[in-house]
């Protein structure tokens, strides 16, 4: 199966289904992945797959090479809609994370004001507060929340270390509102979260976590499983209108 490896520290820019023209911000290792999960449908594929022998990059060289491409994109005459951190993994993972935090928002500011600074993220690491402090400052603090489901999370997710789903719902409430859940809908053998077993426990801990938008989307891309299918368009239109229903916006992106 073909995989995405991104290069490090700067990609793109890419066109988002959810984001529009989006610069992206890699800050784990330009030849392997660094997650905290090692999830079936990543199109990275599996950590141990892809184990890297290049570091993280630093500070200063992500600030730098940045800098770079939003001038040479202002030159171009294209500025991004959007800055985000993704790429080979979890970008809360790095030891700098909160510092880059602010040095992207610097750049931005100076480059191209009308643009998001957004983050993708696993929601592993929002216990540590200087992470938590770093996401508050962005405009798209982006979290994952597949399932409420242990089971599930641990054969689909499947978290390296000790994951404790409602710990995740009560540090997600700690952002207040600033957070935008994020959750995939998928198909395969004892993997499928599209039926109301699934949805209505998710959606009880989304409304309680009260956050400023959901997304919901499906595959897009190869997996490492092969047996996973996407959500057909109707499974993702009935859990957004539910969403809606509860008051929260809601996209799906198919």
């Amino acid at each position: 199966m073909s995989t995405i490896i991104y290069p490090s520290p700067i990609f793109g820019p890419v066109h988002s289904r959810r984001l529009g023209i989006s610069l992206g911000i890699n800050l784990l290792p330009a030849d392997g992945k660094v997650c905290s999960f090692n999830c079936v449908y990543c199109e990275c594929g599996f950590n141990e797959a892809h184990r890297p022998t290049l570091p993280m990059p630093k500070r200063e060289e992500v600030s730098k090479k940045l800098e770079e491409k939003l001038q040479e994109m202002a030159a171009g005459g294209q500025l991004p809609d959007v800055l985000t951190f993704a790429g080979n993994g979890e970008p809360t993972c790095h030891p700098q994370f909160p510092e880059i935090i602010d040095d992207v928002i610097v750049l931005r500011n100076r480059y191209c004001p009308n643009a998001k600074v957004s983050v993708l993220s696993n929601s592993t690491q929002i216990h540590h507060q200087r992470v938590h402090d770093a996401l508050m400052k962005v405009d798209n603090n982006i979290l994952k929340l597949d399932t409420v489901d242990p089971d599930y999370i641990n054969k689909v997710d499947q978290p390296v270390g000790h994951y404790d789903v409602n710990r995740i719902i009560e540090q997600m409430k700690a952002f207040r509102g600033h957070i935008i859940i994020q959750t995939i809908f998928l198909h395969g053998p004892g993997m499928s979260n599209t039926d109301d077993s699934y949805v209505t426990p998710w959606l009880e801990a989304v409304k309680s976590i009260a956050p400023q938008e959901v997304m919901v989307y499906t595959i897009d891309r190869e997996t490492p499983d092969a047996t996973l299918s996407k959500a057909t368009h109707e499974e993702l239109d009935a859990i957004r209108d539910r969403v809606i229903a509860a008051g929260i916006p809601c996209q799906a992106s198919y």
